[in-house]
C-alpha cells in the first residue's frame, strides 16, 4: 500500500461533477493534486455504490465540505464503480444529489490497485482516506475495513495538524497549543 512520504500515483479518470444535463462528467488527473496555491487534497474511497455505509460517509464529507474549503483543501470521492453508476446513485439518493465534490470512477481498478487498497476477493476498494499535500506527497493514510465507516471529524483534525507543520500532541485539536522542543 502506498504510504506517507510517497508521491501519489499518476492517474487520469472520469468523475461525476454535476447532475446538470451535459455537464455531468469531467476528467480529473493527478496533475490536479499538485499546485502552487497551497491547496491540499483529501481523496477518500468507498467500496460500492448503492450500499448502506457508503452514503453515510459521502453525505458526512459533503456536510463538512465548507470545513475542508476553509482549510484550502479539495475533496475527491472515489470507488471502482463507473461514472454512470455514480451518476445514477446521485440521482436516486436524496443525500447525494447535491454533492459539492467529484465522484471519481476507477472502473479499471488501476488506481485502487496502485494505491494498494483493492480488497483481494471482490476487487473493490477498502474505505481508504489519503491526505495529499500541495506537492502531491501523501501525508496521511487511514484504511477501514469494509464494514466500518470512517470519522470525518478525525480527517479534519489530522488535516489541521498537518497544516500547522508543527508537533501536535495526542488528541490535539485546532486552536490548542502545539509542542515546542
Amino acid at each position: 500500500m502506498i504510504t506517507i512520504g510517497q508521491q501519489f500515483p499518476k492517474f487520469e479518470k472520469t468523475a461525476v461533477v454535476s447532475l446538470e444535463k451535459g455537464k455531468e462528467f469531467e476528467t480529473i488527473s493527478s496533475d490536479f493534486l499538485v499546485n502552487d496555491d497551497n491547496v491540499w487534497t483529501v481523496m477518500f474511497w468507498w467500496p460500492k455504490d448503492f450500499t448502506f455505509v457508503c452514503p453515510t460517509e459521502i453525505a458526512e464529507f459533503n456536510k463538512n465540505y465548507g470545513e475542508f474549503r476553509d482549510r484550502e483543501t479539495r475533496l475527491i470521492g472515489a470507488s471502482t464503480d463507473s461514472e454512470f453508476v455514480h451518476a445514477a446513485w446521485r440521482t436516486h439518493h436524496d443525500d447525494l444529489r447535491d454533492l459539492k465534490f467529484p465522484m471519481l470512477a476507477d472502473t479499471s481498478k488501476s488506481l485502487a490497485e496502485e494505491l494498494g487498497i483493492l480488497e483481494p476477493n471482490e476487487k473493490i476498494a477498502y474505505r481508504a482516506t489519503f491526505i495529499i499535500d500541495p506537492t502531491g506527497i501523501v501525508r496521511w493514510v487511514c484504511v477501514n475495513d469494509l464494514s466500518v465507516g470512517r470519522n470525518v471529524k478525525e480527517v479534519l483534525r489530522v488535516l489541521d495538524g498537518l497544516q500547522t507543520d508543527e508537533l501536535c500532541p495526542c488528541n490535539w485539536e485546532k486552536g490548542q497549543e502545539t509542542l515546542t522542543v
